[in-house]
């Protein structure tokens, strides 16, 4: 889902990313990424994260996707002036990632799995998309920080089938997602890693059918 006003002032501030400076030093300090390492972020927004994550990791290629072509207009913007970044955009839903099984070395998250509806199923496409031994880093927060009774006012989420820290991890690990011990929770949120197994046991984790493969030409709606 789209994020409203409110959290769009949030997600674009000087704050925000100072936030997401310091998670990424801690995701870098939890699990190294291999050199020519092709990594993910869902829910990119602005493309803050997706630099974040260039000047941390340093990998090969970022991948950034955002169900809101407003978004991508300005992370093609921040991608316009910083022409060794790496990054390529695309259009659409983490509900259904339109990448091949086993395309990524790492999968970032900065507080989107909360966005969905369908949660579960947005962790099992990140799992999905992983290589085996491949690394999730997340941020996620939890019902008592976004629907207080002063935050359900402001902020737009779903409001059936949340998840607590319980839920939250269990879920990672029906997906095949196996969680590092160093990972940082509170009653708020959650700041952490997980590592995809090899050979995970079924999961009945979406069909890659109709998802187009990295490299392949994708429509206009889904490439920016």
């Amino acid at each position: 889902m789209k994020v409203n006003w409110p959290e769009r002032l949030w997600v674009n501030s000087p704050i925000r990313r100072l936030v997401q400076q310091i998670e990424a030093r801690f995701f870098s300090a939890l699990h190294a990424l291999p050199p020519g390492a092709r990594c993910l972020e869902i829910g990119c927004g602005c493309g803050m994260g997706a630099e974040i994550i260039g000047n941390a990791f340093s990998p090969a290629e970022i991948c950034a996707l955002d169900i809101d072509p407003a978004m991508l207009v300005k992370a093609g913007r921040k991608r316009r002036k910083r022409p060794g970044l790496p990054l390529r955009l695309f259009g659409g839903d983490a509900h259904h990632l339109p990448f091949a099984d086993g395309s990524f070395d790492a999968v970032f998250n900065y507080g989107i799995i909360h966005h969905l509806e369908d949660w579960r199923r947005g962790i099992g496409e990140v799992s999905r998309v992983l290589k085996e031994n491949g690394i999730f880093y997340f941020e996620e927060i939890y019902p008592p920080l976004y629907a207080n009774p002063l935050f359900r006012l402001l902020l737009d989420h779903p409001r059936e089938n949340r998840f607590h820290g319980p839920e939250f991890r269990e879920a990672l690990a029906a997906a095949g997602l196996s969680l590092l011990d160093e990972y940082r929770e509170s009653r708020f949120a959650i700041v952490g890693a997980a590592v995809k197994l090899p050979n995970p046991a079924e999961n009945d984790l979406p069909s890659t059918e109709s998802s187009p493969r990295i490299g392949e030409p994708l429509r206009s709606d889904h490439f920016f």
